[in-house]
Order: C-alpha cells, then structure tokens, then sequence
C-alpha cells in the first residue's frame, strides 16, 4: 500500500493512498482522485521523505518525517459543511422551486440544500431570498461514517 502526500490545483493538500504507483497514475489519468475540499481532479503528488530506519549500533537518530494534515481552516470547513448536511433536507434540482415556496410561505419553514444554477440564484436573490452556494465535497454525498 502506498500512502501518497497529495495537492489539488488550489493547494489544498491531503493523502491519498493506492496498489502502487500505477495505480495512482492510472486513477489520476481517469480522474479518479479528487480533492476532498473542493473536488478539483488536477491533483499532483508532493515528495514525501522515506522512512529511514536507524542502524543498530549508531547514535543517529532517524531524520523526522514532515507529516502534513488538513489545515485548521479546512477541518473547521469540513466540520460546517458536515452539520449542513445533518440538519438540512436535500431537494436536489428543485432547490430554487423549494425555495420560493418556503420564502413566500406555501410551505412550512425548514432548512434545505441542492443544486441551482448561477441564474437561479441570481433569480432568488432578486426576489430577495438568501441563498449561500456551498461546494459539497463528492466524498460527503454518501452516507457519513
């Protein structure tokens, strides 16, 4: 197994781990590995240091291994995006219709999430209904673990 110190096309960094190193290239090249902050697909690998083991016998220790961890930023994001997707109800591509009929009281009051295009937000925030566009990580989508 082969755990890959990885980087998205807007420096968000994570691990990512595969069969080998054919299997990195062939899931790349597919598009296969996203990033889970922003599911950007134009990820490259970082070089990582080997793990060095010390020598029986010898003073020197084993150089240390930069490990590199979501920034605070993006745990704190993940965390948000996490409790949106607990307390709101998905209606999918009728978002803005939902939306509409929450705003001008056709329908009871409630948090909701789904996809709408640039116009339809446009469109609701003309009629004055807040929207917040959030991107929403692939690997979120499922059921949470």
């Amino acid at each position: 197994m082969k755990v890959l110190n990885l980087r998205c096309a807007h420096d968000h960094r994570f691990e990512g781990w595969f069969a080998s190193d054919d299997d990195w290239l062939r899931q790349r090249e597919q598009g296969l590995v996203e990033c889970p902050m922003c599911a950007d697909t134009m990820i490259e690998r970082l070089p990582s240091a080997p793990h060095i083991a010390r020598l029986s016998g010898t003073d020197e220790a084993p150089p240390k291994q930069e490990v590199v961890r979501p920034t605070e930023a993006q745990a704190l994001w993940l965390r948000a995006v996490r409790h949106v997707i607990e307390n709101t109800e998905d209606v999918g591509e009728r978002f803005a219709e939902e939306a509409r009929r929450i705003h001008y009281g056709e329908v009871e009051s409630r948090g909701i999430r789904g996809q709408a295009s640039s116009e339809e937000s446009a469109a609701l925030a003309a009629e004055g209904i807040e929207v917040v566009p959030l991107p929403m990580p692939a690997a979120l989508k499922g059921p949470l673990q």
